[in-house]
Formats: structure tokens, C-alpha cells, sequence
């Protein structure tokens, strides 16, 4: 269901009723609170500079005992540019409305990504690049980011590319395994690494 954003937003959610009333103020609360994001509206309120990038539009057909029924399915991604990002996709029998369901499921799988100067090549202390190798995985697609120096840019494919770039990434190495002409999985893979990079890392820990 896409959301109707013409008329004011009012909360059905706690967390939405939260952020309505000024208790919780920013992205890195809600998303700590451990209550679920399930209102585009709250991260709109949170993150009002939040870009979109329609990454694909496909036509799906499904067989129904009345015949035949097409639909269309697009794949969106949303960021900030500076270490908040989201995916998700949406199906309608018209394009305008799936790319809306896509914007909307994006917003509500929005997820903080954790920068740094990982590279042994660097070392410039700024937050351009992953501070760890990760991997993330979907379906048959595997995608490893590992730390770049300074400059060197995101040498990665078209879709990898987008994704970093929305979630604040500016140089990194990556490596992909399976089908990476499937869209959806290559974006839902890298998305999935630079998720990882939120989960805190300890010396020794296996």
C-alpha cells in the first residue's frame, strides 16, 4: 500500500507517536529504540534530505484462474549521502504507484552504515570508505566490500555503485560472485554488506 503524503501524517504506530511528539529527535534514536519502522512518514520527519534513485523497473506476469495478470515491480533505493540507507521494491499495474510501494518499503528498511578509513593503503582518518571488509549475500549473488584508499573511487558495478554512493561511500574494493545482472539480488547484496558494517567488531572474536 502506498502511503498518501497530501494529507497530514497521523501516527499509528508508538514509535511514530514518538517522533509526532517530539520525544524521539533523530534517525539514531528510532532506529536504537528497537521499536520497528513501519511509517514512511517518521523517516521522512527524521531524515527530511533523503534522495531516491529508482534502480529497476521490470514487468512481472502471474497466472490466475482468470487469465494472465501483468504487473510492474521496481526496485528503489533512498539514502542520505551520508550513512543512512534504505532498499526496497514494489508491484503495481502501473509503473507510477510501484515506484511509490518501492520508495515507501525503502524508507521503513532504512539502516544506518558505518563508515571509516579501513585501508592499510591510507590511513587519513576521514569516513569515505567501509572500515572492514563485509560480505553480503542474495540468492546467488555474493558481494564483498573491503576498505580503498583515499581517491581511488567505488570501483564497483553500476547498481554497487548507486548503492554506496546513497549510503555515503566514496572509495571501496569490491568483489561479486553469481549473478550480478539480476538487480535485485546484486542491489539487496551490497546492501546487505554495508548493513554489516553497523555490527561492532571486537578484537579476537571469532
Amino acid at each position: 500500500m502506498a502511503y498518501d503524503y497530501e494529507t497530514e501524517w497521523i501516527p499509528k504506530t508508538r514509535l511514530g507517536h514518538l517522533v509526532k511528539e517530539g520525544q524521539v529527535t533523530s534517525i539514531e534514536e528510532a532506529l536504537s529504540s528497537g521499536l520497528p519502522i513501519k511509517e514512511p512518514q517518521l523517516v521522512d520527519a527524521l531524515l527530511p534530505e533523503l534522495k531516491e534513485e529508482v534502480l529497476d523497473i521490470n514487468m512481472v506476469q502471474r497466472m490466475t484462474d482468470s487469465g494472465r495478470r501483468v504487473k510492474f515491480r521496481a526496485v528503489v533505493v533512498v539514502g542520505n549521502e551520508d550513512g543512512y540507507i534504505g532498499l526496497g521494491q514494489g508491484k503495481d499495474v502501473q509503473v507510477g504507484p510501484a515506484i511509490r510501494k518501492a520508495i515507501d518499503s525503502a524508507k521503513i528498511n532504512i539502516s544506518g552504515v558505518r563508515r571509516g578509513c579501513g585501508s592499510w593503503e591510507c590511513g587519513c582518518d576521514t569516513e569515505h570508505t567501509v572500515p572492514f571488509e563485509v560480505v553480503g549475500k542474495m540468492g546467488s549473488v555474493k558481494v564483498i566490500l573491503k576498505p580503498a584508499p583515499r581517491g581511488l573511487g567505488l570501483a564497483a558495478g553500476k547498481t554497487a555503485k548507486t548503492v554506496m554512493q546513497m549510503a555515503g561511500i566514496k572509495d571501496v574494493w569490491t568483489r561479486t560472485e553469481g549473478q550480478t545482472r539480476t538487480t535485485l539480488n546484486f542491489a539487496k547484496a551490497t546492501y546487505e554488506a554495508l548493513k554489516r558494517t553497523a555490527v561492532v567488531r571486537t578484537v579476537g572474536a571469532k
